[in-house]
């Protein structure tokens, strides 16, 4: 029991980080601006990032309106396989542990939402860049750092055995023709 408690504890401990950030923000958005509401310091600055209070019925960043739903049940599997999975991946895994816990706590952080009001508050606008929130930007960076993670890895990987190529084995001789003795011309 108590070695389960410390495979989780980071998990867990990253994942609820990201979860309270992700939904004291939304509420900061959702009592601080009517739906569709903006606001940004400075007006010179709207064109290019501000707070705008989207209600998202679709999934990351907009898409796919309508399929609430879908993607509650998705956001319910995905978060009990790292739930499950997360004890079997190696201790010294970092990248693995760091982005389960970043997923973990995207889909749970939108899924609070889900659960609660039926959409999800969007609220960071870059440019002409979709709408999105901190589980949203959790979730991207989590995918990312896989990516890269990954890439890398394979790339230190080609490095070790290209410096280290395994020895070639040698092609055996082949043995010296038996000389014939040739009758001489006398």
């Amino acid at each position: 029991m108590k070695r389960y408690f410390y495979e989780y504890a980071f998990l867990l401990g990253v994942a609820g980080v990201i979860i309270a950030l992700d939904q004291w923000t939304k509420w900061l958005v959702r009592t601080s601006l009517a739906p569709n509401g903006e606001w940004a310091p400075w007006d010179w600055l709207l064109p290019y990032a501000r707070i705008i209070h989207v209600q998202n019925t679709g999934a990351a960043f907009g898409s796919f309106k309508s399929f609430g739903d879908v993607f509650m049940v998705l956001a319910i599997i995905v978060s009990v396989g790292i739930l499950i999975f997360f004890p079997r991946v190696a201790q010294n895994d970092w990248l693995i542990r760091v982005v389960m816990s970043l997923e973990l706590g995207g889909a749970c952080g939108n899924l609070v939402d889900r659960f609660t009001q039926r959409y999800v508050t969007d609220f960071v606008s870059l440019g002409n860049f979709a709408v999105f929130n901190v589980a949203d930007a959790s979730i991207s960076v989590g995918v990312t750092f896989l990516i890269v993670g990954m890439l890398i890895r394979d790339w230190k990987q080609k490095q070790k055995s290209g410096s280290n190529p395994e020895p070639t084995q040698a092609v055996p001789a082949l043995p010296p023709e038996p000389q014939q003795e040739h009758p001489s011309d006398d």
